[in-house]
């Protein structure tokens, strides 16, 4: 990351709720061609969600600690706030002295800008105040909210307009959250109701809705220079799993999520056909 920041623009995504068993059979069954020809090897990586809902995954994102392997460690992170005696600092993660990375890459000179989407980003009470407020532009608005069946094409909107006003010397990092897979998502299967309510089916639908359209989100991410994104779940969500609903609890359908980094070259991007998975790193690669 040492290489990256002060280079690159970053663009982090949050697919709120995701669920990693979903996003897999997805990209295996070529259902989520946008996303696809980024991941690597065409595959998301498996990991562990730092917290079992948005607040709490969220304050351990933005303080360094993005979903971690699924697999023995130590890993090195990409982000740490410089303390004695971590163990998964290495020699080329990006290392700040504020409380989370957001500060520290608008101290290292990028405009840090947050496009919401659950709640906790609506800025509408304190504690709906409390992550947005970390970043030096933030946006919230009913449409981008989990009652918007269009809420993620409202969204790359916004964030069109952000990277279009920005001086083309001014680094850039972008956070999205994407609300659309949070429930209420029925509304994203054709046929589905709302007395049927939310489903395994509708959550798959809901991320088949933003892959058609994330393609804008990347374009725009990479239209000034070359960008480092990260995209990735906060925490899963249960559909009568074990017998639980929902999310915000201890079982494996919450806690597996998917994750996925590479670069988002403007090039490429313009170009359909153009290879997928140049230069993408592995985490130890980037980590080094």
């Amino acid at each position: 990351m040492n290489r990256i920041v002060g280079s690159h623009d970053l663009l982090l995504v949050t697919l709120d709720t995701l669920r990693h068993d979903v996003a897999a059979e997805l990209a295996a069954a070529g259902r989520l061609p946008n996303l696809a020809r980024h991941l690597p090897g065409g595959r998301w990586e498996e990991r562990h969600a730092p917290g079992s809902f948005t607040y709490a995954s969220h304050q351990a994102v933005f303080a360094g600690f993005l979903p971690t392997p699924a697999a023995p460690g130590p890993h090195p992170r990409l982000f740490a706030a410089r303390f004695a005696g971590s163990e998964t600092t290495a020699d080329g993660t990006f290392v700040y002295d504020t409380p989370d990375f957001v500060s520290g890459l608008a101290q290292a000179g990028y405009h840090t800008v947050c496009i919401g989407g659950v709640g906790f980003f609506n800025k509408q009470g304190p504690l709906g105040s409390v992550l947005p407020g970390l970043f030096r532009e933030s946006h919230w608005e009913t449409d981008f909210g989990v009652t918007s069946p269009t809420s993620f094409e409202a969204q790359v909107t916004r964030a069109e307009h952000v990277v279009r006003r920005l001086p083309a010397d001014q680094r850039l990092f972008l956070f999205v959250n994407v609300s659309a897979l949070h429930q209420p998502n029925w509304f994203h299967l054709p046929g589905a109701t709302r007395e049927a309510g939310d489903t395994r089916a509708t959550h798959a639908a809901a991320l088949e809705y933003v892959d058609r359209h994330i393609g804008r989100l990347f374009a725009a991410a990479s239209s000034r220079r070359r960008c480092f994104a990260i995209v990735c779940s906060d925490h899963g969500t249960a559909y009568g799993d074990g017998g639980y609903t929902g999310h915000r609890l201890g079982h494996e359908s919450v806690w597996t999520v998917p994750y996925a980094h590479f670069f988002l070259d403007p090039a490429r991007d313009r170009e359909p056909t153009a290879p997928a998975h140049d230069e993408e790193p592995t985490p130890a690669e980037a980590a080094r």
